[in-house]
């Protein structure tokens, strides 16, 4: 590393501390010719995929849109920061486990929707009528059946009037 002061290329680690997060490395340093001390900061870097959108069109990942998406579906629904950005980071894991260098924008919302199930039923809904392009009730009634016959009794509220009152007191 290069000191910032004289520029010489001999720099010397005298102290590191991994920050609160654990994300981020502290290192202290001090340059051999001139002396001065200096801090660093480490992080990791991990490229992710570029995203193909539907038109064919290549552009880099950005987080900040993921989050967008996941806010808008969970828009006015009881789910807390912490689990939304729980989901976030699941599908950045995601996109990183794929060790593939182009991912198309459809299997990137097949990410979200699979957090956003996990999450809350009303948000997954809102995001895959959108995702999926619902043209009519129809569809709208095949995904909720879907919905319901897959995750029958797991604790969240039924989306569509049942003739059984759902189970309470049931623990996951």
């Amino acid at each position: 590393m290069h000191c910032p002061f004289c520029q010489h290329a001999d720099t010397r680690v005298i102290d590191s501390r991994v920050s609160d997060d654990g994300a981020t490395i502290r290192r202290r340093r001090v340059c051999e010719a001139c002396g001065e001390r200096f801090s660093t900061l480490e992080t990791i870097e991990l490229k992710l995929p570029a995203i193909i959108k539907s038109d064919g069109r290549r552009e880099a990942f950005d987080a900040r849109k993921l989050r967008a998406s996941f806010d808008r579906a969970l828009q006015k629904r009881p789910v807390s920061e912490e689990d939304i950005e729980a989901a976030v980071r699941a599908v950045v894991h995601q996109l990183r486990m794929t060790a593939e260098r182009e991912l198309a924008s459809l299997r990137v919302g097949e990410f979200v929707m699979a957090e956003l199930r996990k999450l809350d039923h009303v948000a997954y809904v809102r995001f895959a009528s959108v995702y999926r392009s619902f043209e009519d009730v129809a569809d709208f009634r095949e995904e909720l059946d879907r919905l319901e016959s897959d995750h029958a009794g797991e604790g969240q509220l039924p989306l569509l009037d049942s003739p059984e009152p759902p189970a309470r007191g049931r623990k996951r």
